[in-house]
């Protein structure tokens, strides 16, 4: 069966005012526009197209889970002890400023962590909860624009410590302070390995006082004359800066956002990401994260177990974050595609819960055939497709999406656009 669904994007601050909907062909609503919600999460559930009496994708698949869901998905989930559910979630993401700092818990701990907090009677809304169900929460994200920017990862202390250097220099030749950036470099090199130092630097700065308020100072103040020795402090686009300077050039952006905040300092103990259209990141339990700019489709486990570290309102638990931090440091996790045919390519991480399906259809093909065999979500981003599957089939346009029950089988597409189809990774061999 093939259920047309839609959603309204969600209005984040941080969203942009126009790329989602320069993307899918709509209107700007004028608000700022920061997630697609496609899917079945509770926190915002697809709405249901053409007159369905379920009102939303969620209490569709709650009516009947054996069909829209199969019955392997619903097997696993009474076997785990609990309710059938749609175990990833699609989004199309649009940052016009950057997110939180961020990590996710892996599937012990996110059990663990619920249930602590189920027996200490915290409520599931509260605001200070860290755990709001016993679920993972790994993502993925494929750049839809030219470049999409984050920070993914610790890097070693090497790196950073080249760029403690520069930082110094560029303030001792100003006569500017640099007795704290000296302090930190030196905090650094006396861990006995790299991810002692990065564990005591991440906490060190998220529960100090003046010193960190004074390191983050310096450190904002010499990151602004690093880019002026390279004639680079009046850039007009980050994305033709030389990628040595993006480090600094991050300092800068998260302090005009947020100034003061001690994940500016954090930033530079992390690996800074530019992607190009058609890459992705994959990141896992522990994989501290920060999206900056961009556009990209993102696809989860569908989770809200969140633990942040900086740059938000919301409530940040340090040593929380810390136990499920992995201080290791690792190079930029590139998830790699695998070819399924000619304009047909796979993202598939090594989890369950979800994979993400990129086709071309029209130039390289005429005809793109899948056989996902589980419940799938397809988005049309540019041109119309005609799909078709065991039992039925539509026409899909740019903008629009449709859910896919798994007795569609193997699906046929047809036409000329691009495609996205997000579905469990059960389904491609995970």
């Amino acid at each position: 069966m093939f259920v047309r669904i839609d959603n309204t994007p969600r209005d984040y601050a941080w969203g942009s005012l126009t790329a989602i909907a320069r993307l899918l062909g709509r209107a700007p609503s004028g608000d700022p526009e920061a997630e697609l919600w496609l899917g079945a999460h509770a926190g915002s559930p697809a709405r249901i197209e053409g007159g369905s009496p379920a009102p939303d994708l969620a209490a569709w698949i709650a009516a009947d889970p054996q069909s829209a869901l199969g019955p392997e998905l619903v097997a696993a989930d009474q076997a785990a002890g609990v309710a059938p559910h749609l175990p990833y979630l699609l989004k199309v993401l649009a940052a016009g400023a950057p997110l939180s700092l961020q990590a996710h818990p892996s599937p012990a701990q996110a059990a663990e962590g619920f249930a602590r907090e189920n027996a200490a009677g915290v409520p599931v809304d509260a605001a200070h909860r860290n755990y709001k169900d016993p679920f993972h929460k790994p993502e993925m994200l494929f750049a839809l624009s030219d470049a999409f920017h984050a920070l993914c990862g610790f890097r070693s202390r090497a790196a950073v410590a080249s760029d403690l250097v520069r930082l110094i220099g560029a303030a001792r030749g100003a006569d500017a302070p640099a007795a704290r950036l000296a302090e930190f470099g030196d905090r650094l090199s006396a861990a006995p390995d790299d991810g002692a130092a990065l564990r005591d630097a991440v906490t060190w700065l998220l529960t100090g006082g003046g010193e960190v308020a004074e390191l983050v100072a310096e450190t904002v103040r010499a990151a602004r004359l690093v880019l002026a020795e390279c004639g680079s402090d009046d850039f007009e686009s980050v994305d033709a800066l030389d990628p040595a300077l993006l480090p600094f050039e991050t300092v800068i952006t998260l302090s005009d956002a947020y100034p003061g905040e001690a994940g500016i300092v954090i930033s530079l103990l992390l690996n800074r990401v530019r992607l190009v259209r058609g890459q992705a990141l994959y990141m896992p339990a522990g994989n501290i994260h920060m999206y900056l700019a961009g556009l990209g489709i993102e696809l989860m486990a569908a989770s809200d177990n969140v633990l942040r570290g900086g740059f938000t309102p919301k409530h940040i638990d340090v040593p929380e974050l810390a136990r499920v931090l992995d201080f290791t440091p690792l190079p930029a996790p590139l998830l790699d595609a695998v070819e399924l045919a000619p304009g047909v390519e796979v993202f598939r991480p090594d989890v369950p819960d979800f994979a993400l399906v990129h086709a071309t259809v029209g130039t390289e093909t005429d005809a793109v055939r899948l056989r996902p065999g589980a419940p799938a979500i397809a988005l049309a981003t540019e041109g119309t497709l005609e799909l078709a599957g065991q039992a039925g089939g539509l026409s899909l346009a740019r903008g629009q999406a449709v859910y896919i029950t798994p007795d569609e089988q193997e699906l046929t597409v047809r036409g000329a656009g691009e495609l996205f189809l997000a579905t469990t990774g059960v389904a491609f061999g995970a």
